[in-house]
């Protein structure tokens, strides 16, 4: 089928919508084959990093096909940038949701039933209702697409229930392409999804997770407002943003920079929304602002020159970690994320699990989660081997790692890790980490006996360890793939190819002993390489551009990076068109933004563009 289809009507007027309506030249690496399938009529699940262009993906197979499509969006907030965006490139989508007025929703649905839009985005809750789905079902649906996918699975890091009702779609409207997409699934996630949505009958697209550009560092929590200082220190002047914990952080982190002299601005959800979104507008349209805040910021924001992403408390997941490192380097130049964690911020994120109000299996799988995070923080080889084999994939070691760049002294842990693995073994491979360290240390407990694993030779070997030093072992263990977390079942760990190999002694174990506890300072300085900057010139043709951009911007109501992408500012910066034509070939601009920004923008190329 996809081979008729590179040749079909279909697939040519995909490249026409592509080119007219986007701007652009060619699709980036995955969208054309999941666009492809849509157009074949087959279900979709697309894995993309942040950034990649996701949402192309089912908004050209949307465009090209007869009817409408469903988005189905968790934010409103989310929704409503992207309807706006999607009308700024003279595409007929609304959205209907609670942030709208009553006639505003009415007017969306009248357009809807009149054949005049395109996409009509909705929260889970407003589509599944009875009402709406029976409205539907009487109207052309060509496809219906999942933003935020990851929420439907019980192992997702962020499950919402509400997403829940949404594996009720394929029965519901039979014959129609879903298409679920997410930045940030695992296997476990991926495999998940796929079953309980599409009952395994989907084409998975699932591109790269890695991003070669972006450092990767962490350290031990001692003094944070030294180690922040210290931290931008090697980012002067750049765009950067500090994710904290909890609010009250975010504002005290915001004022010690300005008072050293940093533009920072707070962002969390407690602000006034007012003073939320001009925050936001300027951290997208200004060169040198540090945004700080919690994770209410960052979906759907896409500024390219985020130069660093720094967590001064632990994330909640791998998952989270992931996305929100990804909102740095879009533009492919290099960036830093660097963590700080300590056992104040775990004993933090185990409270949150205790205290979430869910059942035992999700407590439980969470905690596994953050064993998974705790094994990257404590990596004692490349970061980014250990961060990629969490999501499925393989690499070298990077040589862009505070590990690979600045290696720490390792001890040899490899009879304490021939304990465990040998422990792990003997008790079946199908226990937890707790149970694991109860039998090395000789713990007499009634599970213990209950599975009569006192009688075991390896009971009691390790009992000159604490349980914080053989969980961090674990961890490492973990992290360099010796052995695997059952993050679905119950938590138990099970040897790999690897961990057999040491096991049998044909490898040896090398590990960073508990760094909080030990943690030395660094004696070297890591400094951020490079590629070639910006021309000055190009520099301040540029500034003029984002100023234009903001005023647009704001005179529409919308944000400031729906008008025109980062990438698209710096390629007019670059390249100077100076008439209509030239001004088209500029990738983000499609025809009708051709029409509505050419003149205003080639005015102050015109203007500010003289060399």
């Amino acid at each position: 089928m996809c081979a008729a289809l590179s040749e079909s009507p279909a697939k040519n007027r995909a490249q026409e919508v592509l080119h007219e309506t986007f701007g652009f030249e060619s699709f980036r690496p995955g969208q054309e084959a999941a666009v492809d399938a849509l157009l074949a009529g087959r279900h979709a699940l697309i894995v993309m990093p942040t950034g990649s262009g996701k949402s192309l993906c089912f908004q050209v197979p949307a465009l090209v096909k007869d009817g409408f499509a469903v988005v189905v969006s968790p934010l409103i907030a989310l929704m409503q940038d992207q309807v706006s965006a999607l009308k700024l490139a003279g595409i007929a989508a609304d959205s209907i949701n609670s942030g709208n007025s009553w006639q505003d929703n009415d007017d969306a649905w009248h357009r809807l039933t009149q054949g005049e839009t395109k996409l009509i985005y909705l929260s889970p809750e407003r589509l599944m209702s009875e009402q709406m789905l029976e409205d539907l079902q009487a109207l052309p649906v060509s496809l219906i697409a999942i933003d935020e996918a990851h929420c439907i699975s019980q192992w997702g890091p962020s499950f919402r229930p509400e997403y829940e009702d949404l594996t009720r779609l394929p029965e519901l409207f039979p014959g129609i392409p879903i298409a679920a997409l997410t930045a940030t699934a695992d296997a476990v996630t991926r495999d998940d999804i796929a079953a309980r949505l599409f009952a395994n009958k989907v084409s998975q697209f699932v591109l790269g997770f890695d991003r070669p550009n972006i450092r990767l560092s962490v350290a031990s929590k001692q003094t944070w407002k030294t180690q922040l200082r210290e931290f931008l220190s090697r980012h002067p002047g750049t765009s950067g943003i500090i994710y904290c914990l909890s609010r009250r952080k975010t504002i005290e982190t915001a004022a010690l920079l300005e008072a050293d002299g940093i533009t920072a601005l707070a962002y969390h959800a407690g602000m006034d929304k007012h003073e939320r979104e001009a925050n936001q507008d300027r951290f997208m349209s200004e060169a040198g602002i540090v945004m700080v805040a919690t994770i209410a910021f960052g979906m759907g924001i896409d500024k390219s020159d985020v130069r660093f992403v720094l967590h001064l408390d632990l994330p909640g997941s791998l998952e989270a970690y992931y996305q929100e490192i990804g909102r740095a380097g879009r533009d492919g130049e290099m960036a830093e994320a660097h963590m700080l964690y300590g056992l104040a911020d775990m004993a933090m994120r185990r409270r949150f699990i205790e205290e979430e109000n869910a059942g035992d299996d999700r407590k439980r799988r969470e905690h596994k989660r953050l064993d998974a995070l705790l094994g990257y923080c404590e990596a004692p080889t490349c970061r980014r081997v250990a961060l990629l084999r969490y999501f499925g994939e393989r690499s070298e070691p990077c040589g862009n790692c505070d590990v690979c760049l600045d290696p720490v002294e390792l001890a040899d842990g490899t009879i304490d890790a021939q304990k465990l693995l040998s422990a792990v073994y003997r008790s079946g491979q199908r226990f937890g980490a707790a149970h694991v360290i109860d039998i090395v240390r000789g713990s007499e407990t009634e599970r213990i006996e209950k599975w009569g694993h006192h009688r075991l030779k390896t009971f009691g070997v390790g009992a000159e360890r604490s349980k914080d030093e053989w969980r961090s072992i674990i961890r490492q263990l973990v992290a360099a793939g010796h052995l695997r977390l059952d993050i679905a079942g119950y938590g138990g760990l099970s040897i790999t190819r690897t961990g057999n190999d040491l096991l049998r002694g044909r490898t040896e174990f090398r590990y960073r002993k508990d760094k909080l506890v030990k943690a030395k300072p660094r004696t070297r300085e890591i400094t951020l390489k490079k590629k070639p900057e910006i021309r000055e010139e190009d520099m301040s043709l540029l500034d003029a551009l984002r100023a234009l951009r903001l005023e647009l911007a704001q005179a529409r109501g919308v944000p400031a990076y729906v008008i025109f992408p980062d990438r698209s500012l710096l390629e007019m910066a670059e390249k100077r068109p100076s008439t209509m034509e030239e001004f088209s070939e500029i990738n983000g601009v499609g025809a009708v933004k051709l029409k509505n920004f050419a003149r205003a923008f080639l005015a102050v190329i015109a203007t500010k563009g003289k060399i």
